[in-house]
C-alpha cells in the first residue's frame, strides 16, 4: 500500500509539473466560436485545442490581459462579457453591460477594459480589479472594432454606421477627435510606434490609412469583398486584411500602400491577429470552422486548425 502511495505521489507530482510547463508554453490563441458557445484554447506550439471553454451567449470579441492571466469574451446575446481565469481555464465570472457588447479590448496594464455597445452608441469602461463601471464614452454610430495604442495613451473606435473613426484619451476618457474613413469600418489595428491606424471598410471594399498626428485620412487602399479586419506583422511592414466574401486575406506593403498578395483560406474569414513572433498571422474562418496560420514571409497558409462551430475570434486573441 504505502509503495502504491508513493508511485501515485509521484505521478501526482509529474502530472503537476506537465500541467505548469503547458501553462509556461504560450502563447495560447483564445477563439471564440459563435455557434456552439465555446472559446477553443488553441496551443501555437502545436497549433492543436488543448482545451475548449463554453461561454454562453454567443461569443465574438477578444481581448487578453496579460498582467492578470484573464481573457474577456464578449457575448451579445448574453449582455455582456465573460471573464476567462487562463491559468484554471475556464470562465470566473460574468459582467452585464447591455446586448450590444461587441468589440472589447484592455488598456496597457490591464487595470481597465472597454466595451464598446454596438446598440447604444459608446464604450463601457469597466475596472478590471472590482468589474465595476466607471465611465460611458460616447461615440459614433454602432461602435464595432476598438484597439489601444501601445504607449497606452489613446483607444480608437471604429464606428460603422457613421463612418468613421473615434480617438479617446485614456488620461480623461474623452473623445479627442473623430475622422472619416471609408464606408462601414469594422476591425481596426493601430502600429508599434503608434504613427498609423487602418480599417477594414466592409460596405467599400477597402482600408483607409489614418495618421495618428492630427489623426487624418492619409489613404485608401483598395482589397477584395467585404473586408472585417486587420492584422500587423514584420515589425508592421504587411498588414493582413480578412475579406469575408472572397474567402481571402489580403497583403498590404505598408510602405507603398499597395495590396501585393491575395492568399485563399477558409470560408468567410473574420477574426485575424499576429502571433507574437510577428511571423505567423492567424485567421478565424466562420463557415469553415478553422483557423488558417499564414506564414508572413512566405505568404501562403502554412496549417489548418479545427476548432469550433462559427469561428470568429474578433479582437487580440493571443494570451502573450
Amino acid at each position: 500500500m504505502i509503495r502504491k502511495n508513493v508511485k501515485n505521489a509521484v505521478a501526482f507530482f509529474f502530472a503537476t509539473v506537465l500541467l505548469s510547463s503547458k501553462l509556461a508554453a504560450q502563447p495560447f490563441a483564445f477563439i471564440t466560436n459563435q455557434l456552439d458557445n465555446t472559446v477553443s484554447v488553441v496551443d501555437t506550439e502545436t497549433n492543436r485545442v488543448i482545451n475548449t471553454i463554453t461561454v454562453e451567449g454567443k461569443p465574438v470579441g477578444v481581448a487578453v490581459n496579460k498582467n492578470k492571466s484573464q481573457v474577456y469574451i464578449s457575448t451579445p446575446l448574453r449582455e455582456g462579457f465573460a471573464v476567462i481565469d487562463t491559468q484554471q481555464m475556464k470562465v470566473a465570472r460574468f459582467v452585464p453591460v447591455n446586448n450590444g457588447a461587441l468589440g472589447i479590448a484592455t488598456d496597457i496594464m490591464g487595470d481597465r477594459v472597454f466595451v464598446a455597445d454596438w446598440y447604444e452608441n459608446n464604450v463601457s469602461v469597466y475596472s478590471t480589479h472590482t468589474f465595476k463601471l466607471l465611465q460611458v464614452i460616447a461615440v459614433g454610430e454602432s461602435p464595432s472594432g476598438i484597439v489601444v495604442s501601445q504607449d497606452g495613451r489613446w483607444l480608437f473606435v471604429a464606428n460603422r454606421v457613421s463612418n468613421s473613426v473615434s480617438q479617446i484619451s485614456l488620461n480623461n476618457l474623452q473623445v479627442r477627435k473623430t475622422v472619416d474613413t471609408g464606408k462601414h469600418p469594422f476591425g481596426l489595428s493601430i502600429d508599434s510606434i503608434g504613427e498609423r491606424i487602418y480599417t477594414a471598410n466592409v460596405e467599400s471594399d477597402d482600408v483607409t490609412v489614418i495618421q495618428v498626428k492630427g489623426l487624418r485620412n492619409i489613404a485608401t487602399v483598395s482589397v477584395q469583398s467585404r473586408p472585417y479586419a486587420t492584422a500587423l506583422a514584420l515589425n508592421d511592414s504587411r498588414l493582413f486584411v480578412t475579406n469575408q466574401d472572397d474567402s481571402t486575406v489580403s497583403v498590404i506593403d505598408t510602405e507603398t500602400l499597395k495590396e501585393i498578395a491575395v492568399i485563399e483560406v477558409g470560408e468567410k474569414p473574420e477574426g485575424i491577429a499576429t502571433h507574437p513572433n510577428d511571423q505567423y498571422v492567424y485567421v478565424a474562418n466562420w463557415l469553415d470552422s478553422t483557423v488558417s496560420v499564414i506564414d508572413a514571409t512566405a505568404l501562403n497558409v502554412v496549417e489548418t486548425i479545427q476548432t469550433g462551430e462559427g469561428s470568429r475570434a474578433f479582437g487580440q486573441f493571443f494570451s502573450q
